[in-house]
């Protein structure tokens, strides 16, 4: 199999596949990539720990900080405990949630993100204000010019060349 055909199943694979978790399988948090297809994730409960990258999915799908996977733990795991067995996107995440095995913890962290309002500081100027954009705005990374009226009392003088030089 091609390195291209085993991507296009791969990621359909992760993209179409809705699992459940079973038995000793938990949902997590990916809170930092320590390298090497490791991932730092905290649990419902807040407990962190590393979790490998199977090879099927490196250089296949990447995650970042605050997506949630699927993880079954391994049993010869001192620093690595988990490995990760499916990457949840948004639709997997809501049918998981309508089959109540979502965990209420990552739930209301979500919630809590959402009532938070953006400071008044932080928002554009209203349209009301009479003063004129381009004046608070400068571009710094442009040189000051300041132009003159063309009513100028001095006169340049200008070489004419006749080609007799």
């Amino acid at each position: 199999m091609s390195k291209a055909t085993k991507r296009k199943h791969v990621v359909k694979e992760v993209l179409n596949d809705y699992v459940l978790p079973e038995g000793d399988q938990e949902i997590v948090r990916v809170t930092a990539s320590r390298g090497n297809n490791l991932h730092e994730v905290e649990t419902a409960g807040s407990s962190r720990y590393l979790v490998s990258m199977p090879t099927r999915f490196r250089k296949n799908v990447w995650i970042k900080r605050g997506d949630f996977v699927l993880v079954e733990p391994i049993a010869e795991g001192d620093k690595v405990r988990a490995e990760i067995l499916s990457i949840l996107y948004k639709d997997q995440i809501k049918h998981i949630k309508d089959e109540g095995l979502w965990p209420a913890a990552f739930e209301e962290e979500r919630n809590e993100g959402k009532s938070e309002l953006i400071p008044d500081d932080m928002l554009p100027p209203s349209d009301d204000s009479d003063e004129d954009l381009a004046d608070m705005v400068v571009n710094t990374n442009r040189p000051h010019v300041v132009y003159e009226d063309g009513d100028s009392s001095e006169e340049t003088d200008t070489v004419e060349d006749d080609g007799n030089s």
